[in-house]
């Protein structure tokens, strides 16, 4: 293990100076006089990003080679923009007054960006847990989604309409989703992990013109049927127009069932085979442009639906795979994701780049192969693994060896995000994955599409810390009261504009709902939801989510304190933290309780309620440790597969859960019920 006082990853002097991010600081120091000189510290260019927005976004959009309808030609033709940015001076909904706008004047389009390469290397590597393997060379995709637009335009699809997939993480889910941005159409998914009241709470809110849903699919071992949940959809959706069936198990008699219900049904092929005349064809449409529909968690209520727009998520996620990630054309690169998380979006940008993507569809750690991860990085040449916190900390669990077991010589970088890494599982990477991997904890949210804070191809990683605050994201950590701090954890807001702001959100005409979620907290500051802390090093750790903050005797405490040092433990599989309201009138105060998932054959007995507690007491404070411990069977989780705390916390204390369609498995939910060590007076 390397000493505290010592990163455990550094650059070479090589790698460091031929990054994408070291050639952009030449580039822009030589033509811009305002930026930094080249080598300055990184945190000299973060500051000139944020102090210069216009001026940094204007070099991102150039150096990276975004593509719009141009305004003249040659050498001294002006940009394909009027301006860059009005009201930047203020933080408010895009739409609502005096908000910011980005790009006025600019006309591209999002997938004629992505589609910029047409060779015949592979574009797309489709894997799924069976063992199928399903490719596309570039030009091949360039195809499919041409015909898959004319298809689109000759069913009256039109910009603005709505376009939905149902589906696992396929090469069809790609089509679809530059298919539509072609024509102008927004794009939105979930994965077929939804159950149906899951899905109308999301697809029911924008009125989608076209569904395209799977025949099914395998995980864990198990054959799962999507052609009922499919029907039932369509049923309740009367927007619907168009039902197209992928045939991804190869289901011919699902296909007929389903012709046999619904008339609007075609097969995927079928579907293609109309447009396979169809021209080349993208619309150029405005910066802020609808794209994608992305939605909340929605374990409170109804989802929110955040609108994304084209130019700002296009721009947001050029910079952070070729800047942050430097992401190069050529190498692949995988995340695990669903279509209904956001991480599945950001993949795809990195088609933009010419980087091929390897998707996989399946269980993460099936019983059978639980190393298949690591056999798809192997086989597929990986350079950038993306996957989350839990699954690394789940793998340490199920003692994989990678370092050993594979070659993952192509291997340059690993992402994590969903949760907070803890700093035993950057050791588990380091030691047991590749050493000389650069080791990315990054974390932004749905909200914004990307980041706020992830990695840096010229820093070094230290233990638990995110390496950096992402270029042009004004991020600061703030107390309850507004102001800034340092050194200690507290709220993360961000105090200027940036590109992937939600230009709105669904069904939200004077912009209530999108100031509520994020501006009515602090006065001129998004205010995310996440309790943070900025570090010596100018990196940041993650201590939770603030709306899920304990706060034992005054103390505030996020839960990522607690599960860093609970999940340590070789016994426990997973843990979840939650608040207790208890005591009346002067005595009211807030006890922290511990759930945990143990190993197979271990019992939560007096002696490893013990150790737990001397392993949180010792690694944090007394405040830290938790007043009450049980065992579970399992713990909820959102279909994005994040912990659900404030689910928990609510049952715990007698209240309702409003939306437990949110949940991947909300049965989990009664083993929290009416539990008697937790019978005490309840605030």
């Amino acid at each position: 293990m390397t000493a505290p006082d010592l990163p455990l990853w550094n650059p070479t002097r090589e790698a460091a100076a031929e990054s994408a991010l070291a050639r952009f600081c030449w580039t822009v120091s030589a033509v811009d006089p305002t930026a930094p000189e080249a080598s300055a510290p990184y945190e000299a260019w973060h500051a000139w990003s944020v102090r210069e927005p216009e001026r940094f976004w204007a070099q991102v959009w150039r150096l990276t080679g975004v593509i719009a309808a141009p305004h003249g030609e040659g050498p001294g033709a002006p940009p394909p923009w009027e301006t860059v940015l009005v009201d930047g001076d203020r933080m408010a909904p895009p739409h609502g007054a005096g908000g910011p706008h980005w790009f006025q004047g600019a006309r591209l389009n999002f997938a004629e960006n992505l589609l910029r390469r047409r060779d015949g290397a592979t574009a797309i590597v489709a894997r799924d847990e069976q063992g199928r393997r399903r490719t596309l060379t570039f030009a091949e995709l360039a195809d499919a989604v041409r015909r898959f637009a004319g298809a689109l335009r000759a069913a009256g699809v039109a910009p603005g309409d709505r376009v939905v997939g149902f589906l696992p993480n396929i090469l069809e889910a790609v089509i679809g989703a530059l298919g539509a941005a072609s024509v102008g159409a927004v794009w939105s998914s979930c994965s077929p992990d939804f159950g149906v009241g899951g899905v109308l709470d999301r697809f029911g809110q924008i009125a989608p013109k076209v569904l395209i849903v799977a025949d099914g699919y395998h995980y864990a071992g198990k054959r799962i049927d999507c052609v009922a949940r499919g029907v039932q959809i369509v049923a309740a959706l009367p927007s619907v127009e168009q039902l197209i069936v992928v045939s991804f198990l190869g289901d011919a008699q699902a296909h007929a069932d389903v012709a046999a219900q619904l008339t609007t049904a075609a097969r995927w092929d079928d579907f293609l085979a109309r447009g396979a005349a169809a021209p080349e064809r993208f619309e150029h449409l405005p910066f802020d442009h609808p794209l994608y529909v992305m939605y909340s968690s929605g374990t409170t209520g109804l989802p929110k639906c955040m609108v994304h727009g084209a130019g700002g998520t296009l721009l947001q996620h050029l910079k952070e795979h070729q800047l942050h990630v430097d992401l190069r054309a050529g190498e692949a690169i995988f995340y695990f994701t669903t279509c209904g998380w956001m991480m599945w979006n950001w993949l795809v940008s990195a088609l933009a780049t010419g980087a091929p993507l390897v998707l996989y569809d399946g269980a993460p750690l099936p019983e059978s192969n639980p190393g298949i991860l690591w056999d798809v990085a192997a086989e597929e040449r990986v350079a950038v693994f993306g996957t989350s916190a839990k699954y690394l900390a789940m793998a340490e669990k199920m003692g994989l060896t990678p370092t050993r077991t594979h070659d993952l010589g192509a291997l340059r970088a690993i992402l994590s995000t969903g949760s907070p890494l803890a700093e035993h599982s950057y050791d588990y990477v380091y030691r047991e994955v590749r050493p000389a991997v650069h080791l990315a904890s990054i974390s932004g949210g749905t909200d914004i599409i990307s980041c706020f804070a992830l990695g840096n191809p010229m820093l070094p990683v230290w233990r638990g810390e995110l390496q950096c605050l992402g270029l042009g994201m004004a991020v600061e950590v703030w107390d309850p009261a507004g102001q800034p701090i340092v050194g200690e954890a507290g709220e993360l807001v961000c105090t200027r504009p940036f590109p992937s702001m939600p230009v709105a959100f669904w069904n939200d005409l004077d912009g209530s709902k999108y100031r509520a979620a994020y501006f009515d907290f602090f006065d001129g500051a998004w205010r995310h939801g996440d309790w943070v802390e900025r570090t010596v090093h100018g990196g940041m750790i993650i201590h939770g989510r603030s709306d899920a903050t304990l706060n034992p005797g005054g103390v505030r405490i996020g839960t990522a304190e607690i599960y860093r040092q609970v999940e340590r433990l070789p016994e426990i599989l997973e843990s979840i933290v939650i608040g207790q309201e208890v005591g009346e009138g002067a005595d009211r105060d807030v006890r922290i309780v511990l759930f945990v998932r143990l190993q197979p054959g271990i019992v939560l007995d007096d002696v490893l309620r013990a150790r737990i507690k001397t392993t949180i007491r010792e690694a944090t404070s007394p405040h830290h440790v938790p007043k009450v411990i049980e065992a579970v069977a399992d713990i909820p989780r959102t279909i994005s597969g994040k912990i659900s705390e404030i689910a928990v916390r609510e049952v715990v204390h007698g209240r309702p859960v409003k939306n437990t369609e949110a949940l991947a498995n909300p049965a989990a939910l009664d083993l929290f019920r009416d539990l008697p060590a937790l019978r005490l007076p309840i605030l």
